[in-house]
């Protein structure tokens, strides 16, 4: 492990440690949960990935309809709703 330092405000910190009381564990084993949230909720895919991949499937799939460039906004609206 890496050893750090961080600053909390006295309202998270008071938190922190009536939650690791109720839990039974560290208050530093609560930030390392959280910081194991924040890094698996996060894409591992940069914009310029995306991009890339999004040019490379255009035009690739059919939807069999000849208007998508008129009205792809009304049929993603519906998708949605569906």
């Amino acid at each position: 492990m890496v050893r750090t330092q961080i600053q909390l405000t006295e309202e998270q910190a008071r938190a922190l440690k009536k939650i690791a009381a109720v839990r039974r564990v560290s208050m530093a084993e609560l930030i390392r949960q959280g910081v194991d949230r924040v890094i698996s909720s996060q894409t591992a895919i940069d914009a310029e990935e995306r991009i890339k991949r999004a040019i490379q499937v255009a035009g690739k799939f059919r939807s069999g309809r000849k208007d998508i460039s008129e009205h792809h906004d009304n049929y993603l609206t519906e998708a949605i709703r569906s």
